[in-house]
């Protein structure tokens, strides 16, 4: 049987075996072309199915009204008998995980976490559906390449695609790491302009095709403000599903801590970043814990823990491009899985972890409708709760205030964005941490 792949560029033809087995051969062989695919072209519907004793019809025009589906890529199209294949038979039902910005480096570490049953276990089967552009595109087919030549078996279906409208559809969880990177002499508000209208259409999409319960994971920077975009033109969604990566922030305090004391890192529980994922968010010592204690009673230099703790966290992510000449993409994406697991795992009795979420009836006095970075707790079934048993002192408050006031200003930037009338930039000040230049 044949099995295309339509794009753009070229169409990729692949012959198949009908039969599957271990045995079995696969033929490969790519046509380009020269000329531009016409639209009907463009527009046909893949049939891409091999079971044993079994082949499907050809490949057969899409008739007008049917939705675009993104396409399926290579060994992906195929269709196992899993009921032949003893090792699947206590796997659950495969879950659609999109992942935007799927051609970049942050992705190019995640998506084999993903496939390999580091992140859902090894027994929950995926599809992975990768979202580029236009001019990522043949890039995104590199991707999928290489994910079909690790040979993850829990990995059963992989498409791409340039639209969020189609590569979107049914997703139960959705990473969306892709943004535009800060250039030379862009101000902040133009970067919250750009990035929000990129967001702003995504969160459509996900209204429109996505699982009603579906998991968001806002990574591109700004990403509070981001997922308040997403969040505000996604209505039937909950909101509470809508979360703004902060997870990296909290790992790095959890080390920086550590070091401190002396200790290794898992001796380290009840960090939490408050506010925004800039230079104005608060990693939290009086909260946290080491060895169980409170950190004020394991550190006592306190002029330490006030000053040169939080700055550390803070600037972390320039220091690391001074050194590596790029920014963190290995750490970005295990603390994507962190947030993850911590989701789908219950949290340890007396711990709990940070995400930016929703702030609506958050019980500390953070104003509503804004995304802020608070400490959450998870029975292990996707959801959250906001942590009720924490200390803010006078310290503490006076700098989520401040935060705080950052985000109320950019929430009032993208106000075009999020329905709520007219765009109003009255930025504090530029505090973009130096990793997201």
């Amino acid at each position: 049987m044949a099995v295309a792949q339509l794009s753009p560029s070229y169409t990729e033809t692949r012959f198949l075996s009908s039969q599957l087995s271990s045995a079995s051969t696969r033929l490969y062989s790519r046509r380009r072309q020269a000329l531009r695919p016409s639209s009907k072209a463009r527009n046909a519907k893949i049939v891409c199915s091999v079971a044993p004793n079994e082949v499907q019809a050809p490949i057969t025009p899409q008739t007008k009204g049917t939705r675009n589906k993104p396409d399926c890529f290579g060994v992906f199209c195929v269709t196992y008998d899993l009921k032949a294949e003893e090792e699947t038979k206590s796997w659950k039902k495969l879950i659609n995980i999109a992942v935007s910005g799927a051609a970049g480096m942050i992705s190019n570490h995640l998506l084999f976490k993903l496939a390999s049953g580091e992140v859902f276990g090894p027994d929950q089967p995926i599809a992975l559906k990768l979202l580029g552009s236009e001019r990522s595109f043949q890039a995104l087919e590199g991707v999928a390449m290489e994910l079909e030549d690790s040979l993850y078996p829990l990995l059963r279906e992989v498409s791409i695609g340039i639209s969020p409208y189609e590569v979107f559809q049914d997703v139960e969880w959705a990473l969306l790491i892709g943004a535009k990177p800060r250039g030379p002499g862009m101000e902040r508000a133009d970067l919250l302009d750009i990035n929000g209208q990129i967001f702003a259409e995504q969160g459509k999409a996900l209204n429109a095709v996505a699982s009603r319960n579906v998991k968001v994971i806002v990574v591109g920077n700004p990403c509070n403000t981001n997922a308040l975009i997403c969040l505000k033109n996604a209505p039937d969604i909950p909101a509470k599903n809508f979360h703004a990566l902060t997870r990296l922030d909290e790992n790095r305090a959890k080390c920086q801590l550590a070091l401190k004391a002396g200790v290794f890192y898992d001796k380290v529980s009840n960090v939490t970043i408050w506010g925004n994922h800039s230079t104005t968010q608060v990693p939290d010592f009086l909260n946290a814990r080491i060895n169980g204690l409170p950190v004020t009673e394991v550190i006592k230099d306190t002029a330490w823990l006030e000053k040169e703790f939080t700055e550390k966290v803070q600037k972390r992510g320039g220091v690391l491009i001074q050194k590596w000449g790029r920014s963190s993409a290995a750490s970005t994406s295990v603390s994507i899985v962190d947030a993850i697991k911590s989701l789908i795992t219950p949290t340890p009795k007396g711990d709990w972890f940070s995400s930016g979420v929703y702030t609506n009836g958050n019980p500390y006095g953070i104003a509503e409708d804004i995304v802020f970075s608070m400490p959450c707790r998870s029975d292990g079934n996707g959801d959250y709760e906001l942590v009720k048993d924490v200390i803010i002192d006078d310290f503490l408050r006076e700098r989520l205030k401040k935060t705080e006031a950052e985000l109320l200003a950019e929430k009032r930037c993208v106000a075009h964005l999020t329905g709520e009338g007219n765009a109003y930039c009255d930025l504090p000040e530029d505090t973009m941490l130096p990793g997201e230049m």
